[in-house]
């Protein structure tokens, strides 16, 4: 059953179209991850699903649906505790436990005094207190003490003023309001900031056992994987729904795109065929050629013309250079420790980085991540312990806040003051690949939206030429493709990498030490991510040996399927490839008919007979080339890419 559909949606700020036509259905349950770049108008979608903004098109929500919406950088406005906010969610059921009290407390006098309340009262108190229990009025006050606990939130913080939370806390709490009591359709825009790993594993487990209707707005790859079944991609103005996750959403639009490339060139191709043909009838110009050539137009003015695949936008570029070799042994931290009061932030971490170690520092919110950075980057004084970094080591610190950008600069005077010896043209090149084009870069940093200061930040970051890299959340504010070229200049850059990170995508593609500054003791692991949290999880002694064993008949299974896939894949390259053969044999063919045109003008009888062949033939490319369409969109899907 449709829950949500969305009709011609346009939207536009000034001169800019946002949204142009937007139209797409959400099934109830769907969980669709909203995607595109920054800019590309998803918070503004949602927003208008919630009539915040008004625009062209409409908006249908099933009869008795709520919606509830959590926006990014959400702050709860509301007075009272941690606690009493998050309890808020059940004010219905707060109000039926109070209305039981004054209920049991008239029985309780009633009793003691010795009279006897009406059957029909006793009734009523008695159907009110099953339906309060079964709507989970015995247990929602553990359900508050369990989400604040998922959600950071200490024992001694749950009866702290929401007024002394940070923006980070109080999205936090806003999220947890939401969903420990979910509406019918859920909407959540960039849900993942300011949680750590846990509680990202935490809300994703949450996410996919409610039973409301999702759209959430996420740059979170690994998120999206984990939660999306659907896929809404918001391009140029423009959406396109795709079934799966990101991962396969990815591997989908690819295909769509070379499969919509084949289609225009088949169809260009075929026009150009025809109208060679119907040129060729007018130079004839007899009055059989001019039935014919007139036949021909009115084919192609009646032919549903297939639009070009738009080009794809160029997005952010980036290359780190390392500059001169640091020593092999980069930096040596012994036995250090921080705290702010009498309890200790971290104590007692010690490592030895080596030179093209990519070191990622891991753990949950508040155990002090952040603090190590500014530690080593020498911002801060640690309260016990050393540091020490190697020979020849030259640090770029790339930092979270952006603290060391000066708000009253602009764009281009804030790189060209550190960078004055290189010409304005050089600046405006770096700036350029980081999307800072014309008058973006007389813009002041202090009106700079997050994700341009984090570019701003990275373009300054790039032109140091470093040999070790301290990078502090430097997917923050960035959109999916520029995490992407992020993480592809950092597999290319040859220096270390010391770095702190929530994006496990990001954290996946790059990690080959881990250093969980959470751990009791503190973890120093030598491997990827997934591979450490395979050990941390595999560590406590309780656990079943058996579980190690493999399952044999599930090894059985998988060979057999695999076996199957290798068949199947044989036989659709078999097919491709006889099919590109009777492609070329056919398209050779007609070469050759053209050709014949010539050679037997004056033989109107061959002529026929050509004529009569060539409309066969091409009825019958046309067949080949959509068997070859879908024979290579069933390979795409199912074993990605073919070698060429």
């Amino acid at each position: 059953m449709i829950i949500l559909g969305c009709d011609g949606l346009t939207l536009s700020f000034g001169e800019r179209d946002v949204l142009n036509n937007v139209s797409f259905s959400v099934q109830e349950g769907d969980r669709v991850g909203i995607v595109g770049e920054n800019g590309a108008g998803k918070t503004s979608l949602l927003k208008m699903i919630t009539g915040q903004y008004e625009g062209r098109g409409s908006v249908y929500v099933s009869k008795g649906k709520t919606v509830g919406m959590l926006e990014q950088n959400a702050v709860t406005g509301e007075d009272g505790t941690v606690r009493s906010v998050l309890e808020g969610a059940f004010s219905d059921l707060i109000e039926r436990e109070a209305e039981l009290e004054r209920m049991r407390k008239r029985i309780d006098v009633t009793h003691m005094a010795g009279v006897t309340l009406s059957d029909s009262y006793l009734s009523d108190y008695t159907m009110k207190l099953e339906s309060f229990t079964a709507d989970g009025g015995d247990h929602f006050r553990g359900r508050v003490r369990s989400y604040l606990t998922k959600l950071g939130f200490g024992e001694d913080e749950w009866d702290m003023p929401v007024s002394n939370l940070s923006g980070g806390q109080k999205t936090r709490l806003a999220l947890g309001k939401l969903v420990i009591r979910p509406p019918d359709i859920l909407l959540l825009d960039e849900p993942t900031n300011h949680l750590d790993i846990q509680t990202l594993t935490w809300l994703e487990d949450v996410l996919s056992s409610v039973q409301s209707t999702l759209l959430v707005v996420s740059h979170d790859r690994y998120f999206l994987d984990r939660v999306a079944t659907k896929i809404l991609d918001i391009d140029n103005g423009r959406a396109k729904l795709y079934n799966g996750n990101y991962t396969q959403y990815v591997e989908k639009k690819k295909t769509d795109r070379e499969i919509q490339k084949r289609h225009y060139e088949n169809q260009q191709r075929e026009i150009a065929r025809m109208e060679a043909f119907i040129e060729q009838q007018h130079r004839w110009n007899r009055e059989r050629n001019i039935i014919a050539a007139d036949s021909r137009q009115k084919a192609i003015d009646r032919m549903e013309k297939i639009e070009a695949p738009e080009a794809e936008k160029r997005g952010v570029r980036i290359r780190f250079t390392e500059g001169s070799e640091s020593g092999n042994d980069v930096l040596t931290v012994t036995d250090l420790g921080m705290k702010f009061t009498d309890e200790p932030l971290f104590a007692h971490v010690s490592f030895l980085i080596k030179r093209g170690d990519r070191a990622f520092i891991t753990g949950h919110n508040g155990s002090g991540k952040s603090t190590l950075m500014k530690i080593l980057r020498g911002k801060i004084k640690q309260t016990s312990g050393s540091y020490e970094f190697g020979y020849n080591v030259s640090i770029g610190y790339y930092d979270q806040e952006n603290q060391e950008l000066d708000d009253d600069n602009t764009v281009l005077d804030e790189v060209w003051s550190e960078y004055g010896k290189r010409t304005q043209t050089e600046i405006r090149s770096a700036l350029a690949l980081f999307m800072f084009r014309g008058d973006d870069v007389n813009k002041k940093v202090g009106v700079l939206s997050g994700g341009e200061k984090a570019r701003l930040t990275m373009v300054k970051l790039i032109l140091r030429s470093n040999n070790v890299l301290l990078l502090d959340e430097p997917t923050n504010h960035l959109d999916i493709k520029s995490r992407e070229a992020l993480e592809d200049a950092l597999t290319e850059y040859k220096g270390t990498i010391i770095a702190v990170s929530h994006d496990r995508y990001f954290i996946n593609k790059l990690c080959t030490r881990v250093l969980d500054i959470s751990a009791r003791p503190f973890a120093d692991y030598h491997g990827t991510y997934r591979d450490y949290l395979r050990y941390s999880e595999a560590a406590p002694s309780e656990k079943p040996a058996e579980a190690k064993n493999p399952d044999k008949e599930e090894n059985r299974r998988k060979y057999e399927q695999e076996r199957q896939n290798r068949s199947d894949k044989r036989k659709l390259e078999t097919k491709l490839e006889r099919l590109k053969t009777e492609t070329e044999q056919t398209e050779n063919r007609l070469d050759e008919i053209e050709k014949e045109y010539k050679e037997y003008e004056l033989d109107y009888k061959k002529l026929m007979e050509l004529d009569a062949e060539r409309e066969t033939l091409e009825a019958k490319l046309l067949g080949l080339y959509e068997q070859t369409d879908g024979a290579e969109r069933e390979y795409a899907e199912r074993f990605g890419e073919r070698g060429e």
